[in-house]
């Protein structure tokens, strides 16, 4: 018989491995280790039978239970779905100024309107409707087409100069650089006025600038420069500009307009989902 390798310091028998004079000490696994790893072998051979496991040429094992992970999640979905419809007719059925005057729904309904923002409007708008160049901050009380919450509804829906809505917002601004309407120095001279009227550096108050608004401008912008959200013409006497508060700004909006474009919503959206967006949007703080 083979003579028993006992190590010297530990006392314990070797199993007679041993690597540049480093000898294996024979510790066999416990015994309750040993039977909880048999036992999830026997759970894992159980469970390759009832659920889904094996990868196969056309798809993979179904299970004898027949479930997925799929199913289940389209059952929860159409549980919500279920659960959300008793609301979302009534939302449906409403006007948006109505749903906006029952608390509850007004909760459920800007619940869903956020959601639909991150998706659709946070792209340009920002994530917390901030806004950027170009595009307006919905958080101020600032509204180029009015803020009210029937008219954020109709922004929404209809859009702004969108070319697929009949029933969208349109009035251009005139290019009056490029255009020949001003010449370059009735131009600056215009908009040292106008800036001047939110009190921007650079400004200046002259006859002449004064003038041609008053002939050029104020049709739209008002005679005291404070917009007009039926023409989408801006209050010029405030801190807000969207393309830029300067008077080389200024200018170069004189000479050539940019004029933005909005998707118009509510066919490619639904009514439902854009009365749930009004709500969220007038709900941010600046609604009127």
């Amino acid at each position: 018989m083979k003579q028993r390798d006992i190590d010297e310091l530990s006392g314990i028998e070797t199993t007679g491995h041993e690597w540049d004079g480093i000898k294996e000490l024979n510790n066999p696994l416990p015994r309750w280790w040993l039977w909880t790893f048999y036992a999830c072998i026997a759970f894992a051979a159980v469970y390759t039978v009832l659920y889904p496991a094996w990868p196969i040429v056309s798809g993979g094992t179904k299970g004898i239970l027949g479930y997925t992970a799929r199913d289940q999640l389209q059952q929860e979905v159409s549980a919500a779905q279920a659960g959300q419809a008793e609301m979302l007719a009534k939302i449906a059925a409403m006007p948006v100024a109505a749903i906006a005057a029952d608390p509850a729904l007004a909760a459920f309904a800007s619940a869903g309107g956020a959601s639909a923002f991150k998706v659709y409007c946070s792209q340009c708008h920002g994530s917390g409707a901030a806004g950027g160049f170009g595009y307006p901050n919905l958080n101020d009380d600032e509204w180029i087409w009015g803020g009210t919450i029937d008219a954020i509804y109709k922004t929404i829906a209809h859009g702004a100069r969108s070319q697929l809505d009949a029933n969208t917002h349109d009035s251009p601004m005139p290019n009056f650089g490029t255009d020949g309407i001003l010449t370059r120095d009735q131009i600056r001279a215009v908009a040292t006025y106008v800036a001047s009227l939110s009190g921007l550096p650079g400004g200046e108050k002259t006859e002449a600038g004064a003038q041609i608004y008053a002939q050029n401008c104020a049709a739209c912008h008002g005679p005291e420069a404070k917009g007009n959200p039926q023409l989408g013409a801006p209050d010029l006497t405030n801190a807000i500009w969207l393309y830029g508060g300067s008077v080389d700004g200024i200018i170069a909006q004189v000479n050539h307009p940019r004029l933005g474009m909005m998707p118009a919503w509510g066919a490619k959206l639904g009514d439902t989902t854009v009365k749930e967006l009004a709500v969220y949007v007038h709900g941010l703080g600046g609604g009127q």
